[in-house]
């Protein structure tokens, strides 16, 4: 019976029609048209929802952005002059893939930079570890006298030097 149950709410799951922020209000009459703004609005973040597009975003900033999209897309913008004015209104933040510009150039170098350098001071603590490690160290090889008092306790006879009760 639980098989049954949880096979029946996946197949639920799997037909149940995928739900969208746009409102049927918002819908262009040109399938292009409106093609072109399901597109533009996935580029553009949610003011409210941050991690969210425009076009998934039921958020009321998100659909005034909606039919702002569709407003510049009506009177002939094209998706370049559409994002333009996004960004010159609302700055980079709107867009979810900033470009690549002198602002923005530190957030697009920072990731591998930081691995760059993560791997580099691994390289460098294996490095040491690997040098301290070997037997060849300075720092525990023995003296010569050291060496001496060595070889001469090794040869002596079990027991010899040792108190007797």
């Amino acid at each position: 019976m639980p098989r049954l149950l949880a096979f029946l709410l996946i197949a639920m799951l799997a037909v149940s029609p995928v739900a969208f922020a746009v409102q049927p209000d918002e819908i262009m009459s040109d399938p292009a048209k409106e093609a072109r703004a399901r597109a533009l609005s996935r580029e553009y973040r949610c003011m409210v929802c941050q991690n969210q597009s425009i076009d998934d975003s039921d958020a009321p900033l998100a659909r005034d952005l909606r039919l702002l999209v569709r407003e510049r897309i009506a009177a002939g913008d094209s998706d370049s002059q559409v994002t333009d004015f996004l960004v010159a209104r609302y700055g980079e933040f709107v867009l979810l893939k900033p470009r690549i510009s002198r602002e923005t150039l530190l957030l697009w170098l920072i990731s591998p930079l930081v691995l760059v350098c993560g791997a580099l001071a691994l390289w460098v603590h294996m490095r040491r570890r690997r040098s301290t490690s070997s037997s060849d160290s300075p720092a525990l090889a023995l003296t010569l006298e050291e060496k001496a008092k060595l070889e001469k306790l090794m040869s002596a006879e079990p027991g010899a030097g040792q108190r007797r009760p």
